[in-house]
This record gives structure tokens, C-alpha cells and sequence, in this order.
């Protein structure tokens, strides 16, 4: 498990976003919503497509770009479990989140 590293609100423009991660030399940025709860991951190849995308305006938002539906992996869990997320995002980084939806890592494969 990886440091959580950078953390940005889910109202944050996708312009702000790549400048975030460029900044910080980071491959992914955690993503949270209002009550700073982690809603997912978004990384630099995904923010540059949506950039370069046709329907692109500097109104998006992460919040709409970012998949809120996991998974999300519990510090609790076992390793079966940790590569059964993992394999569902083909092997993209999760985030692993405690019970009161608070980042405290990043499962991703070693470098």
C-alpha cells in the first residue's frame, strides 16, 4: 500500500486537477467529496483525455468525471480480497478507505 499523496475536492476543475498532479510529480490524485470523504481516484492520463476531448470546457468538474462507485478496498482486507479490486480496474490503483470513508492508502502494484 501506497501513501495516500495528493487529496483534492470533487468541485475542482479538471484544469486545476493537472496542474495538481504535475505539481506534485504524482501519478493519481485521491478524490473527495463535501464531507471529505474519498468518492475515487483520478489519474493523469485521465484528466488529459477529458482535456483533449472534443467536449471539453474548463466547467468540468472532477466530480464529473470521477467513478464514485469503487472499489474501494478496507484496510481490513485480506489479500484475496485486495487483488479481487484490483483486478476489477485491470490492475489500476484503489483506494483504501476506512469505515468513515477517510483515504488512508493507495493499493497499487509495486514499482
Amino acid at each position: 500500500m501506497d501513501a495516500v499523496g495528493p487529496q483534492v475536492w470533487y468541485d475542482m476543475t479538471v484544469e486545476m486537477a493537472l496542474s495538481v498532479i504535475a505539481a506534485a510529480r504524482a501519478q493519481y490524485l485521491v478524490v473527495r467529496d463535501e464531507d471529505a470523504g474519498c468518492v475515487g481516484l483520478v489519474t493523469q492520463v485521465q484528466l488529459t483525455a477529458v482535456r483533449d476531448s472534443s467536449g471539453y470546457t474548463d466547467r468540468i468538474r472532477l466530480g464529473a468525471i470521477t467513478d464514485t462507485s469503487g472499489p474501494f478496498v478496507s484496510p481490513l482486507a485480506t489479500r484475496a480480497e485486495a487483488e479481487d479490486a484490483m483486478s476489477c480496474e485491470r490492475l489500476a490503483p484503489v483506494p483504501v478507505v476506512d469505515e468513515h470513508g477517510s483515504a488512508v492508502g493507495v493499493l497499487a502494484l509495486s514499482r
